[in-house]
């Protein structure tokens, strides 16, 4: 596992549909060693603190082996590293084998995998395609975001290492579909009450899985 590339962007207003947005959406590859620290990484800022940022998402991670796909589902559209809007483009970390808890190590920082992305509609504005948000949350293909837990400093090339695990592991991609599925059946039960037992998983996250269970009568 390492990081293929680093990215980082200041917000900018971008023109869509007729008004001026500012996003933190477009990040370029940075070269060298960038200091990581609870926010953010050095030169990098979100636009919208109430949805983007924080400690939870100081830092999201994209894995390059979807660019390949993207590249067949958008023919002729560059697809130049950073493109999602992600921090870290990383190689052999998917969202079906990284878990919610899982504690990583890159150059001398550690982080905690906390929650899948959940796109917002300024990953249209960077695609310029209203239909980019619907897309890709069916495509499964969402990413992660990581907390620091250690500060340090990062770059393009570091191997990433299994620090821990957390005893109540769900995959990345379980927690994406339990959020946009319509029922729940006893394994989905059984997966949430563990997610729910994951430290790192946002409280944002534990409310909205509660109330789904709540409506279930579970």
């Amino acid at each position: 596992m390492k990081l293929v590339s680093l990215n980082v962007g200041l917000p900018r207003q971008v023109m869509w549909h007729g008004h001026s947005v500012t996003t933190g959406i477009f990040k370029e590859p940075v070269a060298g060693r960038v200091a990581l620290r609870k926010l953010n990484l050095d030169g990098d800022r979100q636009a919208d603190l109430s949805v983007h940022g924080g400690k939870d998402k100081a830092v999201y991670c994209y894995p390059v082996e979807h660019y390949g796909y993207w590249k067949k589902e958008l023919p002729g559209r560059e697809l130049p590293m950073g493109m999602f809007g992600e921090n870290f483009t990383t190689d052999a970390l998917l969202e079906d084998s990284v878990h919610l808890g899982d504690r990583f190590s890159v150059g001398s920082a550690e982080l905690v995998v906390t929650q899948p992305r959940l796109p917002c509609y300024k990953l249209g504005v960077r695609f310029q395609s209203d239909d980019m948000v619907r897309r890709f949350l069916a495509s499964g293909r969402t990413g992660f975001y990581f907390a620091v837990t250690r500060e340090g400093e990062v770059g393009a090339g570091d191997e990433i290492k299994v620090v821990s695990r957390d005893d109540n592991a769900v995959p990345v991609s379980e927690i994406t579909r339990l959020y946009i599925a319509k029922r729940y059946g006893d394994d989905d039960v059984a997966s949430l009450r563990r997610a729910l037992r994951v430290v790192a998983l946002p409280g944002s996250w534990k409310e909205y899985f509660r109330e789904r269970l709540g409506k279930a009568n579970v």
